[in-house]
């Protein structure tokens, strides 16, 4: 199963933001596991080293970004996702780009904690502990 990950998600566990770092842990850990192919959008690389820059300096958002793409792949974002995204007419852009890049590359759900703002994404959204039930219940999409 292929699953686009959210930046929310990945912050969670790079900046141990409780109370979701738990669920956003178990749900890379089972993309590190193979239990799942895990995609970011490209866009969303530079905007986590851009974060993590500020959080913890550069060295660390270097670190952060190493992390991420050690377990991750990288949904791409070219002219056709842009295009795909400013078609959605959607309120939040960078929301429509995230899940058209996920479309792009046919990932089967979308995992984030920001389920209203990902309402319309044209695959299912979940929590990281709602997306790591359903890998582990075999769904395929």
């Amino acid at each position: 199963m292929r699953v686009l990950v959210d930046l929310n998600l990945i912050l969670d566990v790079l900046l141990d933001r409780e109370p979701h770092v738990e669920d956003s842990a178990a749900l890379w850990a089972a993309i590190e596991n193979d239990e799942a192919e895990g995609l970011v959008p490209a866009h969303c690389v530079t905007t986590l080293h851009s974060l993590a820059s500020r959080s913890g300096g550069r060295a660390f958002a270097n670190e952060c970004v190493a992390g991420v793409l050690s377990v991750f792949g990288v949904a791409p974002v070219d002219s056709a996702v842009l295009e795909m995204a400013v078609a959605m007419q959607w309120a939040d852009f960078e929301d429509a780009v995230c899940a058209a890049a996920g479309q792009g590359v046919g990932c089967h759900l979308l995992a984030t904690r920001d389920l209203v703002g990902f309402k319309r994404a044209g695959m299912p959204v979940m929590t990281a502990a709602e997306a790591l039930r359903t890998l582990r219940m075999g769904m395929r999409g």
